[in-house]
């Protein structure tokens, strides 16, 4: 069993998680209606997963980039999928619901969307430390997911010591 926890203040984030071997396929996204009003998460209760790829804000031109692939492919709607995402690899990806004690970012800050985050803006969770994250997708058009900074997190349990400085 694994917990994640705030590379700065060491602030407990996660219920005890069990490690998948690799991100499940994400369920077809398209609006959903209802009273959640959002997809079936990517990663089931109790679990998470390292995603290897790109994943989240900035996100850069497609062009003719060896090995890139369309942001729409994680599930996002980003720039008609003539983009292509340049933010960080090894996020782990973890059912929201999993996680405890983050909050939006002041002003809603990079949390825009119709009916929740869309998660295409950056960071849009913190620590009650003030560290920016995590990044929540809860949106009707787009996966329910919560991607944690491999840098401002770290695991116990399963995966090693914490970084040595969080800015």
């Amino acid at each position: 069993m694994t917990v994640f926890r705030c590379a700065r203040c060491g602030a407990r984030l996660s219920e005890d998680l069990t490690a998948l071997a690799a991100v499940p396929a994400k369920p077809a996204h398209r609006h959903v209606g209802g009273e959640a009003r959002r997809a079936p998460s990517t990663v089931p209760r109790g679990h998470y997963a390292v995603d290897p790829d790109p994943w989240g804000a900035p996100y850069l031109p497609l062009g003719g980039r060896e090995g890139a692939r369309p942001a729409g492919r994680q599930g996002l709607l980003v720039g008609g999928g003539s983009l292509t995402s340049a933010g960080p690899r090894n996020t782990v990806l973890v059912h929201p619901e999993d996680v405890m004690g983050l909050e939006p970012l002041p002003g809603g800050e990079n949390g825009g969307g119709c009916c929740g985050p869309t998660g295409t803006e950056g960071p849009n969770r913190a620590c009650s430390c003030g560290v920016r994250l995590a990044t929540l997708s809860a949106d009707c058009l787009g996966p329910y997911e919560l991607h944690l900074d491999p840098v401002r997190v770290y695991a116990v349990g399963g995966a090693g010591p914490p970084p040595a400085d969080v800015a």
